[in-house]
């Protein structure tokens, strides 16, 4: 399974935490299910929904108002759809008998197995050992904790494609000015392998390939960019599935003003406010 890694602690501007936008009026916003795993480990969706489910029972108690924002559309929808998912143990046998076949072969056997949408399944032999192990293993019924019934209204965020190619390439140059290079360098100081950095992919994959002397500068920005373009457009095709799913997403213009924006929003939350009610946020980039 992909890897959410806004949850890691030190993994901020390549993450796009973004935790000054969480201070609103000199108000701040409080949050959750961030900086609550170490650079190197692999958080999976199974933990996602646990730790979900722990904070979203937490807010409710309080009568307070739960908001699930986010980019990925996986994690999203086994939360809104309450996926029935359990922790993947361990399969020795299984993986003996993988280790035999080449990287081909295993893209092919996982290939077969579900559709290719993560690619950081396919980044190293050990995600796609653990990938297919993981599919394997969902064959069979699934006996996870029963999850909450979540009554929610979903928003989408959506700009013209153009405009979208534009934001993707300044907020790239952004977070480079800003030390997304020296973030990742502080990460390999403190001892995170580089390997590890390159299977969460993108802004840690190339720019780890880059302190590591395996791409140039150029190189890197390059690659990076065009990565980042695929992945938001993979984005767009998740969220479009899930309405094909049934998921109904309210999308909202991003050239409006924010204050338009915002009486959009609250324009459709009396109509689901309540108790056990969620508002989830999707961003095209």
């Amino acid at each position: 399974m992909p890897t959410v890694v806004r949850c890691i602690a030190g993994m901020d501007i390549g993450t796009g935490k973004d935790l000054s936008d969480y201070v609103v009026g000199r108000k701040l916003i409080p949050y959750h299910l961030i900086d609550i795993a170490e650079p190197g480990y692999e958080y999976s969706v199974y933990e996602f929904q646990r730790d979900f489910k722990k904070a979203y029972q937490n807010i409710v108690s309080r009568n307070a108002y739960p908001i699930l924002c986010g980019g990925t559309g996986l994690y999203l929808e086994a939360v809104l759809k309450g996926y029935r998912m359990t922790e993947v143990p361990e399969n020795a046998e299984l993986r003996t008998t993988l280790q035999s076949q080449t990287d081909d072969e295993l893209c092919t056997l996982l290939s077969s197995l579900k559709p290719l949408h993560a690619t950081t399944d396919t980044d190293s032999r050990d995600r796609l050992i653990r990938a297919i192990e993981i599919e394997i293993y969902n064959q069979t019924p699934l006996q996870g904790d029963t999850f909450p019934e979540i009554d929610s209204v979903v928003f989408g965020i959506n700009y013209p494609r153009n405009l979208v190619r534009e934001r993707i390439t300044q907020r790239l140059e952004q977070r480079l000015s800003e030390g997304m290079i020296a973030e990742v360098e502080n990460l390999l100081w403190k001892g995170a392998a580089p390997e590890r950095l390159i299977a969460y992919g993108l802004e840690y994959k190339f720019v780890t390939q880059y302190l590591i002397g395996e791409l140039s500068y150029g190189d890197m920005f390059r690659l990076l960019n065009t990565a980042i373009h695929q992945f938001s457009k993979r984005q767009m095709t998740w969220f479009r599935g899930m309405e094909r799913r049934g998921t109904t997403i309210n999308w909202i213009d991003g050239e409006l003003p924010m204050e338009e924006k915002v009486e959009r929003v609250l324009e459709l939350l009396p109509s689901v406010y309540g108790d056990g009610v969620a508002s989830s946020s999707l961003r095209s980039e």
